[in-house]
């Protein structure tokens, strides 16, 4: 089996509208090799839990994880969706049975993990398509901090701002609320930030007074981000995704609905105590 070739990012807005969209072109060539030459050579599961001091909520993370040659793919998932089974059942597995067949999260990670190969973000870093911003070495708060001021720092927003927070988490709050916002929590698992903001369940209510978006990778796996994509894109309002889960699939809807990414590929901040890069993209005036 071939490997892909790491390529630059190109210049210019993209043309996909749909994740399911954005699959089919992968699978067609569109993006590189054809994704039938290529092998999932490891798939993880990982599932990890964070109580950041100072704080009462309790995260519970769940993740599947696609190596691809020099890459990985990752992408969140909800409690239970996929049993650790999927190590034996997919590693080794040709990567279009992935993106054809696999669960969603899967399918998600195994297409983060060949745009992921095919556009590096360190190559695109290297190129000036993106901004490589270097977390400090330390605690879980502190890299918390960095993490979420690095991505608030991509809203250029007016004082009071209303900024709907799809998946929500508390740094990110406070983050927002340092640059002037008026943060709009929406979370299907937490009922309150840490402060006793309320948080609601309803995407839609949020979707309609927010005057920015900070969406996080989440939304890929859940199936939301298609609506909040397009949604942003109708009200003509800057849509930033913060992305662990599919960093690069994010990417590849900037300037469909997309303004900036922060782009955050495994290994994740908090499985490390020592620097790592997160990559922040723009569009051209973007967020």
């Amino acid at each position: 089996m071939t490997q892909p070739t790491p390529t630059a990012i190109a210049p210019g807005a993209s043309t996909v509208t749909t994740v399911d969209g954005l699959i089919a072109a992968v699978l067609a060539g569109e993006h590189g090799p054809p994704p039938s030459t290529l092998v999932a050579t490891s798939v993880f599961w990982i599932h990890h839990g964070t109580r950041l001091a100072g704080g009462d909520t309790t995260y519970l993370n769940q993740y599947v994880l696609v190596r691809l040659g020099g890459s990985f793919g990752g992408c969140a998932f909800e409690a239970g969706e996929i049993a650790p089974s999927i190590c034996r059942d997919s590693s080794g597995t040709p990567l279009d049975v992935l993106l054809r067949e696999a669960p969603r999260p899967l399918r998600i990670a195994a297409l983060d993990a060949y745009l992921s190969e095919t556009r590096p973000h360190r190559v695109a870093a290297a190129a000036n398509a993106a901004e490589g911003v270097t977390l400090p070495a330390g605690t879980p708060e502190v890299r918390a901090k960095a993490r979420d001021a690095a991505i608030a720092g991509l809203l250029d927003i007016e004082q009071g701002a209303r900024v709907g927070l799809i998946g929500v988490v508390n740094p990110l709050v406070a983050a927002i609320r340092e640059r002037g916002g008026e943060p709009l929590p929406c979370d299907f698992n937490l009922k309150a930030t840490q402060w006793g903001d309320p948080v609601t369940d309803d995407m839609h209510e949020v979707l309609d007074r927010a005057e920015a978006v900070v969406a996080t990778g989440m939304t890929l796996s859940n199936g939301s981000f298609d609506t909040i994509l397009e949604r942003c894109r109708t009200r003509g309002i800057p849509l930033v995704v913060y992305a662990q889960s599919g960093s690069a699939v994010a990417r590849a809807f900037l300037g469909s609905g997309v303004t900036a990414v922060s782009a955050e590929p495994f290994p994740f901040s908090q499985f490390s105590a020592e620097e790592t890069t997160l990559y922040r993209y723009r569009t051209a005036g973007g967020a």
